[in-house]
């Protein structure tokens, strides 16, 4: 089973669980099975509601890790050695346990979770956000994670009342296809989202080992897209992202005649619809089809996605708001939602003239921007992670048929980001299905 790092409710017990040391202070191997044991037992009968192991910085580094996941606090019992609390304590475990159960089967009570979002041991509490604030910046100078730019941005609104884009035709399960690149590492995920939604999602490799096969991929790709309803590009690294600018791969096989006026006539005659995330939102932007609605060739004047203010790679949750209804993608997200999506990059931070993103703001093309967990948009690196103009994560064509982001919508599933409150974006996958339904 699945069970969070975190505490997940204040009130509980907390107990801590570990095998026996030899003289080495190395774990017994049989005890540490039977500790493992205890633990597995504890969660599938319910009794363990939060798990976390030890390491080096022992029990206090846990208690500490644990507290800050959701915010509760930490009270210790009055007799705990507080010099013991920094120990190691390899194949050691903290446990929360649900209401009424007491610390049996070996543990050793260490205290209770507390509403008071602080740390407490013999009357002396020190409060959480300060923790996390000396947590955050220990390292700071070495390993860079935050920017100054703490600026506000302005929250934009976009509603179109008459939405009145529709396919040239239905289609019950519209058929999705989805390109692989040497290095794209997203497309089960991506498959598995638009599968959920009621698609029929299709995976194409694509083969670049000689001039033949790449032809032949061409061929494929257009024959098969000519049979689709839905192009999604999905994120990866393709070509190991290229020195200055990733998707250059993808653009230049998108850019050959055929697949290229494939792609034209999904667009202009068949009404079709396209996603390109992360590594696909930078492929799209290449080639123009965001913000432009066409492939064209991108000069000075054309926004790019380049490297992250931080200048390193981005891996974490954030949050993102619904700044338009102009496309169809947009049809289930209520201007102003906020959700909660991975993100995972080191080239994400969009970039464009100022006359751009005005003409951007004015056609309701930017689709989210990064927020904090109220919906109000920032360019903190807590809340924009790769310093993006305008909190900007995903911007549509003209018409909203392409959509382009940088945020994993399709890394959903039913054991993920338990221990994390807010919804995920599956909604968009499912409002792509149910354009072709209407």
């Amino acid at each position: 089973d699945v069970i969070s790092a975190e505490f997940k409710k204040p009130g509980n017990k907390i107990g801590y669980i570990q095998p026996k040391y030899d003289e080495n202070g190395l774990p017994d191997f049989d005890s540490v099975k039977a500790v493992f044991r205890t633990v597995e037992k504890l969660i599938k009968e319910k009794k363990g509601v939060s798990v976390g192991s030890v390491a080096n910085g022992g029990v206090a580094e846990g208690i500490f890790k644990m507290a800050i996941g959701n915010g509760i606090g930490f009270r210790f019992l009055d007799g705990v050695d507080a010099d013991a609390l920094f120990g190691r304590g390899y194949g050691s475990f903290i446990l929360e346990l649900s209401e009424a159960i007491p610390c049996t089967d070996g543990m050793t009570p260490l205290g209770f979770t507390t509403e008071e979002a602080a740390i407490t041991l013999r009357g002396e509490s020190i409060v959480l956000s300060e923790l996390r604030t000396l947590y955050d910046s220990k390292l700071e100078s070495v390993y860079r994670h935050k920017t100054n730019d703490d600026s506000a941005v302005p929250a934009l609104r976009f509603e179109r009342k008459n939405v009145c884009i529709k396919p040239n035709g239905r289609h019950a399960s519209p058929h999705v296809l989805i390109p692989v690149f040497p290095g794209t590492n997203c497309e089960f995920d991506s498959a598995r989202a638009m599968r959920l939604a009621g698609a029929e999602p299709e995976i194409l490799v694509i083969n670049n080992l000689s001039a033949k096969s790449i032809e032949d991929s061409v061929n494929a790709f257009s024959d098969r897209l000519a049979q689709s309803q839905i192009l999604f590009i999905p994120g990866g690294f393709s070509g190991g992202d290229e020195p200055e600018g990733s998707a250059k791969l993808i653009a230049s096989f998108m850019r050959s005649s055929r697949a290229a006026d494939g792609i034209m006539e999904l667009l202009n005659k068949r009404d079709g619809l396209i996603l390109g995330i992360c590594n696909g939102f930078q492929a799209l932007v290449k080639l123009g089809l965001v913000p432009f609605g066409r492939i064209m060739t991108a000069d000075e004047s054309c926004p790019t996605l380049t490297y992250n203010t931080i200048g390193l790679h981005r891996s974490r949750l954030v949050h993102t708001r619904a700044a338009s209804n102009l496309s169809p993608w947009l049809m289930y997200r209520e201007l102003g939602s906020v959700a909660t999506v991975p993100v995972s990059h080191g080239e994400g931070r969009f970039v464009c003239s100022d006359e751009m993103l005005k003409s951007l703001i004015e056609n309701g093309q930017i689709a989210f921007q990064y927020c904090d967990a109220d919906g109000v948009p920032s360019m903190s690196t807590d809340v924009n992670p790769n310093g993006s103009v305008m909190a900007i994560e995903g911007i549509t064509s003209p018409d909203g048929r392409v959509l382009g982001k940088m945020a994993h919508s399709e890394r959903t599933g039913n054991n993920l980001y338990r221990n994390v409150p807010g919804k995920g974006e599956s909604c968009i996958f499912r409002a792509a299905v149910d354009y072709f339904r209407a």
